[in-house]
């Protein structure tokens, strides 16, 4: 990304904050040179455990000033680009807990010799996991790599009506094991505690830094960490109701070098290193190319979206995983069957269902075979609707973001404009789309009913910066 504004002095080594990450040591080009463009280090390297989540994350960064590029997996090579922050996509939530911990090393590990002064894990808004992981496993281990024995736990992100008040996971006004979540197929969640879910995967004593302390601003919460740490407490969940809580936690976390937390928690980082908000952040180069929509995701307000598209009548496919175990070709039959259909409008290819529908098919699958096997189809689907000529693609849930993706070779993302809270048109180069592809990856549970439809609206209508593609 080039997009020029800066705000805040220039930086160097000596303006990180006393308990900062430092940059690690090196000649220039060396792997453990600082990284960005120039040789110089970013600010915030972020770690997510899934991509759509990484989108989440950088999409309010980008809101609040910040120059971000999002990779696929961690790089190969040093960063090339000048930014602010880089969000590291992992594919890592709901793997073995050795292996989530391996590649959320890996991450921190590159993120360090880029020059990271702050290292973010980002989980999701629902705090998704079981209880051996894979929040907790991640976050001790990040904390034993940076060498910290205190940080905060909330996944707060009361744009999309995520808030924790007293420890407790509200979802809208409902608890979290009331709002669905507790039917997911593949991390249920049936305890809407944060301290005690954060605790049964964790060895490092768990506490809350409750909303009576966040109300009062950074001088008390700052004084409330220091009494936890005093009493062994090793992470703390944070209560947050509002973006005001939010911004009073911000300036409280200026010197920790490890901040765990959904996306919300980043509106009030930036400013802790002088930078507002500015619309060049999120400039993106002109957009072309049909429009189509990829829906793995089972959640409710997938579900909803998916019957508001097709309420519209617009031509919708839904994938049959009984159809795929049984060896026929349905990625072909789509592909078939949408080609025709790409000229007059966008398309939507779904295996989006009710949860009835996924406990048969799971029940004659299995949980594994029958979520690998839609993937596999969907991000096929995906890459042959980019060899078509699908230039706005919109793929909705977590693995099936994740699987196209990976399908179709993206490395890098520059992030563009928000649709919705929590999800951004994104701008990408790949194999299938050497001139270009506009990508928005929508977690599961994000976005209005009408979000389909309105996501090319939005870009459409969105301002185009002089910006680099990514």
């Amino acid at each position: 990304m080039t997009a020029e504004r800066r705000s805040g002095p220039p930086r160097n080594d000596s303006d990180a904050p006393k308990g900062f990450l430092r940059p690690a040591d090196g000649p220039p080009g060396s792997p453990d040179s600082v990284g960005g463009a120039g040789g110089r280090g970013i600010l915030l390297g972020c770690i997510a455990d899934d991509f759509t989540g990484a989108t989440d994350l950088a999409n309010n960064l980008v809101r609040a000033g910040m120059r971000v590029v999002q990779t696929i997996g961690v790089p190969a090579d040093p960063l090339s680009a000048e930014v602010d922050a880089v969000v590291v996509a992992l594919k890592s939530r709901t793997i073995a807990v050795p292996e989530a911990v391996a590649q959320s090393l890996q991450a921190l590990a590159w993120l360090r010799q880029q020059g990271a002064q702050q290292i973010y894990f980002k989980y999701c808004s629902t705090f998704d996991s079981t209880a051996e992981g894979n929040i907790g496993p991640v976050t001790e281990a990040l904390m034993d790599a940076v060498g910290t024995d205190f940080t905060i736990a909330t996944p707060a992100f009361p744009d999309n009506q995520r808030t924790v008040f007293k420890g407790y996971l509200f979802v809208g006004d409902v608890l979290l094991n009331e709002s669905g979540m507790q039917n997911h197929p593949l991390t249920p969640m049936t305890d809407p505690n944060l301290v005690r879910l954060m605790q049964s995967q964790t060895r490092r004593p768990v506490g809350l830094l409750g909303h009576a302390v966040v109300a009062r601003g950074e001088a008390v919460i700052r004084q409330r960490m220091g009494e936890l740490k005093a009493q062994g407490v090793g992470i703390a969940v944070v209560d947050a109701v509002s973006n005001d809580d939010l911004m009073r936690l911000g300036p409280a976390l200026k010197d920790m070098p490890l901040v765990t937390a959904g996306s919300g928690v980043a509106i009030g980082l930036p400013a802790n290193f002088g930078i507002l908000p500015s619309p060049a952040a999120a400039g993106l180069p002109e957009h072309a190319g049909f429009q189509a929509v990829v829906s793995g995701s089972c959640s409710l307000a997938t579900n909803r979206q998916v019957q508001t598209f097709m309420a519209q009548g617009r031509p919708a496919r839904a994938i049959d995983p009984l159809r795929i175990a049984a060896g026929v070709d349905v990625a072909a039959e789509v592909l078939a069957w949408a080609q025709p259909l790409l000229a007059s409008g966008p398309l939507l290819v779904y295996s989006t269902d009710d949860s009835q529908g996924i406990q048969a098919v799971q029940g004659e699958l299995g949980v594994e075979q029958a979520g690998t096997l839609v993937e596999q189809v969907l991000a096929a689907v995906a890459l042959g609707l980019v060899r078509l000529g699908v230039g706005q693609l919109v793929v909705a849930g977590g693995e099936t973001s994740g699987a196209c993706v990976q399908a179709l070779g993206i490395a890098q993302l520059q992030i563009g404009p928000q649709i919705d809270p929590g999800v951004p048109w994104c701008h990408a180069r790949c194999g299938a789309a050497p001139a270009g592809l506009h990508l928005a990856l929508k977690s599961g549970n994000f976005g209005t009913d009408d979000f389909f439809i309105k996501a090319f609206k939005a870009l459409a209508q969105s301002t185009v910066a002089n910006a680099t593609p990514a």
